[in-house]
């Protein structure tokens, strides 16, 4: 299959290139910058530089490329911008899929989050309401109006490249002591998983799936693992106030269902692999 891949150089991106290749697929990737092409190039994808606000460029990129799949990975949570991000989902989102609708590609897969959940009680599956009105919603909104749309939820990544690594968002406020283990319950999954289901995703039905490990955890157990595995020191809890936990987990029997089977399906082994390397 010919697969145009915006956001060919991000966290999951870089990875999905030569895991796409090496799935027999012939990838196109786009960068905002020019010296990542060369990234691009030697994972075995062909490189192209454009800016998702320039609609034009786009367009023209995705008719010469002429795929049969279009691959929606383009974000700035690297560096927390939430602005910036929501402004992708929204924008760069309607953008991405008039672009393909002009070059008459009818197929999208999309990076979703699965923290977007309105509050609940239990694991939250697919068919559960999203935040109304979020640029999360606004998000898959615009890829439904394709024929074939595969939303993926995924979980709070981990591993290399990830705010968890060495150096990382995550990592230094946890050695630091500044994040504290409260009981709000996260879903997370380690990087290489959710390249795998990425790949996988191409052959499910479409529809919206859960990319999360098997065990969704509030952070009063997750984070003290995780500090121990990074070498941190064991991290704080606030007094609680509520009987509420906040947040919610989301389940991955769907893409369970479909054949994903995740080499990581607890952050318990998780996070000790990831500490040693073993990737």
């Amino acid at each position: 299959m010919r697969i145009f891949l915006a956001g060919g150089t991000g966290v999951i991106g870089r990875r999905l290139v030569p895991a796409l290749i090496a799935a027999g697929h012939e990838v196109v990737a786009t960068t905002r910058r020019l010296e990542n092409v060369d990234q691009i190039n030697r994972s075995g994808g062909k490189g192209v530089v454009v800016d998702v606000y320039d609609a034009a460029r786009l367009t023209e990129l995705i008719w010469t490329a002429a795929p049969d799949l279009v691959m929606h990975q383009l974000s700035d949570l690297r560096h927390f911008d939430t602005e910036a991000t929501a402004r992708i989902r929204r924008v760069g989102t309607r953008n991405l899929v008039a672009a393909a609708q002009q070059a008459g590609v009818g197929r999208i897969v999309v990076q979703s989050i699965a923290w977007a959940y309105e509050d609940g009680y239990g694991l939250a599956s697919e068919d559960e309401p999203i935040e109304e009105g979020s640029a999360v919603a606004a998000m898959e909104e615009l890829v439904g109006r394709l024929a074939t749309a595969t939303i993926l939820r995924y979980g709070w990544w981990y591993g290399p490249g990830t705010w968890y690594a060495e150096g990382g968002r995550v990592a230094d406020a946890v050695a630091e002591g500044l994040l504290p283990a409260t009981r709000t319950v996260n879903s997370l999954v380690h990087v290489d998983d959710a390249v795998s289901a990425t790949v996988q995703a191409i052959d499910w039905p479409a529809g919206v799936y859960n990319i999360a490990d098997d065990e969704p955890a509030p952070g009063t157990q997750w984070l003290p693992v995780y500090a121990n595995a990074i070498g941190a020191p064991a991290p704080t809890s606030p007094i609680w106030t509520n009987r509420s936990p906040g947040g919610r987990g989301a389940s991955n029997a769907k893409a369970r269902a479909a054949g994903w089977k995740p080499s990581h399906p607890t952050w318990r082994s998780g996070f000790a692999a990831a500490a040693l390397g073993d990737e």
